[in-house]
């Protein structure tokens, strides 16, 4: 049975629910919701986003999205308009998807969540409840009920917990679902809307619920940080981290997941997360020091990369040609904010390299940007030729497969640094080359 087959049940009293917002959050609600059989429409200032949607297609790269995009759309349960007042009249919910950014302090900038509050204010049944879907800091749900200014108009938080490249998956098969609100009635009233997931509901306070979010980010970031740490300190004493991970993972009380030593985390969520709950702490006497050292070790993992990349060269990397292979923050899509792949590419740039890039989501036409001076190549195969060493920094499984007989002879000098442990080492070797990778020896 396939994950839609187990969650497509027909909701016995559909609703009509409004989602503000087409980006990583908004599309994937948005879709998931006409799925279990409510209406839907979208409001998406971006005209390339709502043409896309109007034609089927995921703007946003999302396995399995787009198909139930296209079904949903086909049947007339979701639809998309420019207009945000349009969208929510006459809607019972409205889904609050915009983006809160990281201010130059590292708290969450609210602007566009208190632009949208303000301009659907009016338009709201006088029954309506607005969900904050955003990840807000503590205390959004009562900011926002405040400026819509309306008695009979609740305001309900509800954060998600989705991750890129498994939006949907993590939509419709939830591992929680959190909702927090004042008026209990109301927080029941959303979670009813997710019940045909069958996840564990949470109704709690705004407060807590507002909090949950960024305790969970920030745990998570502290996991990665630790095994990161970790794979410095094999690399130091000669230890396999990959046998360390085997190790501590196999007990229960750790797990395997997040224990995956890479060039760091990023994204969307985990470094504005991280800094958003520091300064949340800092506002209330309180200094996250944990969390603090967790944002420090993963800049020094990006600057440990660097060094052991160089260190595969002759210890510099000055006029040196470096083959980077992914620019996007994971593997599975295509989303570029905060990559680490980017953050190391920078710091190789800084240290006299000259780079020829390859990413599958990169055209050499949108070679702009954050991508303006990496050298930005059509081919995988463009970019590794002529490179003293090839660094692999996403983990995209095309990358798990090359023909390294067939790549390493065109490279000036056969060095690989594997930031993901995706490289066949048995392949490459074979071909000549010498692979060095983090905290494995």
């Amino acid at each position: 049975m396939s994950l839609l087959d187990s969650t497509h049940q027909t909701v016995s009293h559909p609703e009509r629910i409004a989602v503000i917002g087409a980006g990583y959050v908004g599309i994937p609600t948005a879709v998931m919701l006409a799925h279990f059989g409510h209406s839907v429409v979208i409001a998406e200032r971006d005209e390339f986003r709502r043409e896309s949607i109007r034609n089927g297609r995921s703007p946003i790269l999302e396995d399995g999205l787009e198909d139930v995009l296209a079904a949903v759309v086909q049947s007339g349960q979701l639809e998309v308009t420019a207009d945000a007042v349009q969208a929510v009249a006459g809607a019972k919910f409205v889904f609050l998807c915009v983006a809160t950014p990281m201010d130059d302090d590292g708290r969450a900038d609210l602007s566009f969540i208190d632009a949208v509050a303000q301009q659907i204010a009016h338009a709201l049944r006088d029954d309506a409840i607005v969900v904050n879907k955003s990840t807000v800091p503590v205390g959004t749900m009562e900011r926002v009920r405040s400026l819509i200014n309306r008695p009979g108009v609740r305001v309900v938080s509800n954060p998600e917990f989705l991750r890129e490249g498994t939006a949907l998956g993590d939509s419709l098969k939830p591992d929680r679902i959190v909702v927090g609100a004042e008026d209990r009635d109301a927080a029941k009233s959303v979670a009813q809307l997710f019940a045909s997931t069958g996840a564990p509901i949470v109704v709690t306070d705004a407060t807590t619920s507002e909090l949950i979010k960024y305790a969970s980010n920030a745990f998570l970031a502290t996991k990665l940080s630790f095994i990161n740490t970790m794979s410095r300190l094999c690399d130091q004493l000669g230890a396999d981290v990959d046998d360390l991970v085997r190790g501590m993972g196999s007990d229960h009380r750790i797990g395997f997941p997040f224990l995956n030593p890479g060039p760091g985390w990023g994204g969307s969520c985990l470094p504005k997360d991280t800094s958003a709950l520091v300064a949340i702490a800092a506002d209330a006497g309180l200094s996250l020091d944990v969390v603090r050292a967790a944002i420090e070790s993963n800049a020094a993992q990006q600057r440990h990369i660097v060094t052991q990349v160089a260190a595969m060269v002759g210890g510099s990397l000055s006029g040196k040609r470096v083959a980077v292979l992914g620019l996007t923050f994971k593997a599975n899509t295509g989303d570029r904010r905060d990559s680490p792949a980017l953050q190391v590419a920078e710091l190789l740039l800084a240290a006299g390299a000259h780079l020829c890039s390859f990413d599958p989501t990169v055209a050499t036409d949108d070679a702009s940007g954050d991508v303006a001076n990496l050298g930005v190549c059509a081919t995988l195969e463009e970019a590794v030729a002529g490179a003293d060493v090839t660094v692999v920094l996403t983990e995209w499984a095309m990358f798990r497969s090359l023909e390294w007989s067939r790549l390493v002879p065109t490279m000036a000098q056969p060095c690989i640094y594997d930031a993901r442990s995706v490289v066949d080492l048995e392949s490459a070797h074979a071909a000549g080359a010498t692979v060095r990778s983090i905290g494995r020896s």
